[in-house]
């Protein structure tokens, strides 16, 4: 008996969830807990008991539907990402996988199929951290790296309190987090590099995923006039945070190693044309799938900030953000995927993740591995991102082989 997902309902139900949180612009704008996210996690809960799913929430807000199948007591099969977005998203990131997740076991409910256990699909709560901090909360919450009381406390760029808000929008769940131990964890999602599509793969067997380090930098100046203060006279933190900017760019590029760095957000204060800043904030994203070279840049960092503030007589400090530490997935996981893209007559090649997932998360508990499908020109967190409908498809299906395999193996 051959088994496939409905591929025309993934894509109608992708692009039924893309129309959710769109602005008078047009901009998908569905960041954690707001009217929109709340919007579609109603949605999403809806197709849960279509499905026939128990659906759970915990207290940090994940949202698990659950197939209680084959043995009651079995650790499950855990499937799933997000739907939360970032501002201007496209309709991809995250949705895919938490759809996919639940096409794939619609399909295996569909044929009958008989499972040794439990099979699990989540969405999990600020996976993007726009709104909130750190990001990946709800599976970093889920996994035990995080109190749920913490995370409930943490305060929003708008003054939000996340808990509030889940209370506010009706998913302030009861059930603690890591309420089960998946037996292995499989995320599907897309690429958002141009890896694959630049070598002709259809699919990514993800078996490591970078480590991340986010800090935010602070450097306190004098404010004067533009016009009057000499140059050599000038304690410029904006001119302080340019430098570091050009820095960190210029010291992974000779490091000549896989690790890359972004200076993603800054503001300066007063913000006035012709008034030297007298304070610099921004944030430093620095990233590296080797655990060593990721603490050497963050050093090299540190040094630097240290000798700029002598040099210019500027004051700085840090705060540390988030940090995580490479993740490698699990190797007969990523064989299965291997396996199942090869009988799919499908292209597949082993690699890296450069963005964060759910996944690198749950890792802490349990096997886990990503499947990737290609992005066009390796484009996301864009309304421009993009997979073609039969490239969905086809990760779909081999997403749901490697989740009918471990189903097939007996539960201890």
């Amino acid at each position: 008996m051959t088994i496939g997902i409905d591929g025309n309902r993934l894509i109608a139900r992708l692009r039924e969830l893309g129309e959710i949180g769109r602005d008078a612009d047009g901009r998908l704008i569905r960041v954690a807990l707001n009217d929109a996210e709340k919007q579609g996690r109603g949605l999403f809960v809806s197709w849960l008991k279509q499905a026939g799913l128990d659906v759970v929430i915990d207290r940090i807000g994940n949202i698990f539907g659950i197939w209680r199948t084959g043995d009651p007591d079995a650790a499950p099969i855990m499937l799933g990402s997000h739907i939360d977005t970032v501002v201007n998203a496209g309709i991809y990131d995250g949705c895919y996988g938490v759809l996919a997740g639940l096409e794939v076991i619609d399909a295996l409910k569909c044929h009958a199929f008989e499972s040794s256990r439990p099979i699990i699909v989540g969405a999990f709560t600020n996976e993007e951290g726009v709104r909130y901090v750190p990001d990946m909360m709800g599976s970093l919450v889920f996994a035990g790296g995080l109190s749920v009381d913490a995370a409930l406390a943490a305060v929003g760029h708008d003054g939000t309190v996340l808990g509030r808000e889940l209370a506010r929008i009706g998913y302030a769940g009861e059930t603690e987090p890591g309420f089960v131990t998946p037996h292995v964890y499989v995320e599907l999602h897309i690429e958002q590099g141009p890896v694959l599509e630049r070598d002709g793969i259809q699919i990514g067997a993800v078996e490591n995923l970078q480590g991340i380090s986010w800090q935010r930098i602070t450097i306190d100046g004098t404010a004067n006039h533009a016009g009057t203060t000499p140059m050599a006279m000038r304690c410029d933190a904006g001119q302080a945070a340019a430098r570091v900017i050009t820095f960190v760019k210029d010291h992974v590029e000779r490091a000549g190693t896989s690790g890359v760095a972004t200076v993603g957000t800054i503001a300066f204060h007063p913000n006035v044309i012709n008034v030297i800043p007298s304070r610099a904030t921004f944030t430093v994203d620095l990233r590296d799938p080797d655990e060593a070279k990721l603490k050497a840049a963050e050093a090299a960092l540190a040094d630097y900030l240290g000798r700029l503030a002598a040099e210019m007589g500027v004051r700085v400090a840090t705060e540390r953000l988030a940090r995580f530490e490479p993740v490698v997935f699990d190797a007969r996981v990523c064989g299965l995927i291997e396996q199942a893209a090869r009988e799919h007559q499908l292209s597949v090649r082993r690699m890296t993740s450069g963005a964060g997932h759910d996944a690198q998360m749950i890792a802490r508990i349990c096997p886990a591995a990503m499947i990737f499908v290609p992005s066009r020109d390796g484009i996301s967190h864009n309304p421009r991102e993009h997979t073609e409908p039969d490239q969905l498809v086809a990760g779909a299906n081999v997403l749901l082989d490697v989740v009918a395999r471990l189903a097939r193996e007996s539960a201890p």
